[in-house]
């Protein structure tokens, strides 16, 4: 596998993690949109550009994700994205969104980082 492919699942996990963190910014606030169903929450994203400029990222993490699944086995793909998306996540909330992390998670996290390592061995 080239290192082009590589550079295309990184930035396919950067676009997916920052779209998560650039809704969740979007979305605070929001209360009142669960208080008042769901009509009035379609009224509120659709005037929400945080929340539409989340989806963005989200479509152009999937466009990168989809480029690499043509080069790389799912097998391996899905778990790098999803665990690292994860680990960027939660390190953000964190240093972002001032949210807690138990000891229990950051052991899940080097948990994480360690399994990375184990499936993108299988190259």
């Amino acid at each position: 596998m080239n290192i082009h492919i590589y550079w295309l699942l990184g930035l396919a996990i950067f676009f997916n993690a920052l779209a998560n963190i650039v809704i969740k910014w979007a979305m605070q606030g929001e209360t009142l949109i669960f208080a008042h169903g769901v009509a009035a929450a379609l009224r509120s994203l659709a005037t929400n550009y945080g929340a539409w400029a989340g989806i963005a990222l989200f479509g152009l993490a999937f466009v990168l994700y989809s480029m690499v699944l043509t080069r790389v086995n799912l097998s391996i793909a899905y778990p790098v994205m999803t665990s690292l998306g994860l680990v960027i996540i939660s390190l953000v909330s964190v240093l972002v969104f001032r949210e807690a992390l138990t000891f229990t998670q950051i052991g899940g996290i080097i948990l994480i980082i360690a399994g990375v390592w184990l499936v993108s061995m299988a190259v």
